[in-house]
């Protein structure tokens, strides 16, 4: 494995169901995510994307290849292994998943109490830091009822980033975002790789963010098809 890879991934097949109904969905997927570079995997829908993502997020066990993550084997890892090592990443959805009742501060500070590793008295300090680095300072203590689509979004991207993680691993996070709310979502996951070293694979059908990419992923069918280095 790269010394200056974050998640290397080699011969990865990956099948769903069981007997007569089961389908590969994964055949031979091979990567490598560098330190501080922001990746984006491409492909139309049910060609793999998300499968890969929760693979590499230790949300789905590794039938067969190898996925190294953080220098671990995540092939045959044991349950406590993935805990430790999902506590070490950052995951952006589509959907915000912010709590209503909750204010953008305190959305934050559960994304600390999850990963843990922060005491208890700096928690709100690290969740104020946090939206402070997404531009949101004086929005702290609003509900995600009085925040636009960008806004919530950006709270979940510093929910994500909160606790410093190693990966980040985003899926759509822009698509229901309008051009700029995108570009200001993805520019501050760039600018987390460059100033913390922070890696980013990001699933997308959005073409409006290529152009960001350090490396654009094509994954068709379950296979990649096309690597392009932007960088």
């Amino acid at each position: 494995m790269d010394s200056d890879a974050v998640v290397d991934v080699r011969g990865l097949n990956h099948w769903f169901g069981s007997g007569d109904m089961k389908k590969q969905a994964l055949f031979d997927v091979n990567l490598t995510l560098k330190r501080g570079s922001f990746t984006v995997l491409m492909g139309p829908s049910g060609s793999g994307k998300t499968t890969v993502l929760t693979l590499v997020g230790c949300l789905r066990a590794v039938q067969d290849g190898s996925v190294k993550l953080l220098g671990q084997e995540l092939n045959g890892a044991g349950e406590g292994q993935l805990v430790a090592l999902r506590r070490r990443l950052g995951f952006i959805f589509q959907a915000h998943n912010l709590h209503e009742s909750l204010t953008a501060a305190q959305n934050v500070m559960m994304g600390v109490q999850v990963h843990g590793g922060v005491p208890d008295r700096t928690v709100e300090q690290a969740a104020l830091h946090a939206l402070g680095l997404v531009g949101l300072a004086d929005r702290t203590s609003y509900l995600p009822g009085n925040l636009s689509g960008g806004q919530k979004q950006r709270v979940a991207v510093a929910r994500a980033l909160v606790s410093s993680p190693a990966l980040v691993l985003a899926d759509e996070p822009t698509a229901a975002l309008d051009k700029d709310s995108a570009a200001e979502v993805v520019d501050l996951l760039k600018r987390m790789g460059q100033s913390r070293g922070t890696t980013t694979l990001l699933v997308t059908h959005d073409n409006r963010i290529l152009d960001r990419a350090d490396l654009i992923l094509t994954l068709e069918d379950g296979r990649i098809i096309r690597v392009e280095e932007r960088n």
